[in-house]
């Protein structure tokens, strides 16, 4: 006899959430890692100042919010 499948229950997608997030995470920084090195180019700038700075917001912005979409309370 075979076993019943179980339905799924609301914990079983729960880390597509979080791969959405990783993804996110690691896509912004890459974007603007690029869009960083070719504003440095087109600035002209003597050190590599944007390429260091943009990803950096990018960062920061994506930390804080994988902080808030981790702690909602209804989920």
């Amino acid at each position: 006899m075979k076993p019943k499948p179980q339905s799924p229950g609301p914990n079983d997608r729960q880390w597509m959430r979080y791969l959405g997030l990783g993804a996110q995470f690691f896509g912004s920084i890459a974007i603007m890692l690029g869009l960083g090195w070719k504003l440095d180019a087109t600035l002209a700038f003597n050190s590599p100042v944007l390429v260091w700075v943009l990803p950096l917001f990018a960062i920061i912005f994506n930390l804080v919010k994988i902080i808030i979409e981790t702690n909602k309370k209804n989920r």
